[in-house]
């Protein structure tokens, strides 16, 4: 080995036996936490279908139909919700057996989103829809208007319980825990889905439960 590659090697290892002095010795500990968040925003899919001999008839007639539906839901809603359409469609229906590729007429779908943030009125929106005259009414779901607070809640928690961990790991090394070299978060909630009852009542009854929010916070710490 010729003297220069001799003293890059040198110079490597030293700087090795540095880093490794000056590299701080550390723990990773990871921290979960989930709260439970009374709802405050609720939402439901409402359809009307509405089945003709041209798609031109289906249409007009489903114009018709939804707006029945949008005006009794809309006007029950009032300032605590929105009515809002997602969907619409014309196709064609085709017949069965040796018709299979026949069309026999035409359907129109129209979808909307009822949004509530007044959940008391769930149940009456579900059977005005119905009585106004909706072919479906579904999808019930149960969140927040602001899932930020109870994310941030549920991280703060999570922290906690990540250093608590990075302590025990620490302890059982006989050491103790330093700075906080760095640290990863997720967090995330999710909407419930809500139960609709069958049993007699003046209006559909409704089984709510809590939004669940969850968060995961990783952290890496220095060891004393």
């Amino acid at each position: 080995m010729t003297r220069p590659m001799k003293l890059v090697l040198a110079l490597f290892l030293a700087g090795a036996a540095l880093l490794a002095q000056t590299t701080p010795a550390s723990v990773q500990a990871t921290g979960t936490a989930i709260i439970n968040v009374q709802p405050d925003q609720a939402q439901l899919i409402v359809s009307v279908t509405t089945q003709a001999t041209t798609a031109q008839t289906a249409g007009q007639q489903n114009a018709t139909q939804t707006v029945i539906v949008t005006q009794a839901v809309t006007s029950l809603v009032g300032a605590n919700g929105s009515v809002q359409t997602v969907s619409y469609s014309v196709y064609p229906r085709y017949g069965t057996g040796n018709q299979s590729s026949t069309i026999v007429g035409y359907s129109a779908t129209n979808t909307f989103q009822v949004t509530l943030t007044n959940l008391t009125l769930i149940g009456s929106v579900i059977d005005t829809a119905n009585q106004a005259g909706a072919t479906s009414v579904g999808n019930l779901t149960l969140s927040l208007q602001n899932p930020e607070p109870s994310l941030q809640q549920a991280l703060t928690a999570a922290s906690k319980q990540a250093l608590a961990n990075a302590g025990a790991i620490a302890s059982g090394l006989g050491r103790t825990i330093g700075a906080v070299l760095s640290a990863q978060q997720s967090s995330a909630y999710t909407p419930v889905i809500a139960l609709v009852g069958t049993a007699p009542s003046t209006t559909t009854p409704v089984q709510t439960g809590p939004v669940s929010v969850s968060a995961t916070v990783t952290v890496t710490v220095q060891l004393q």
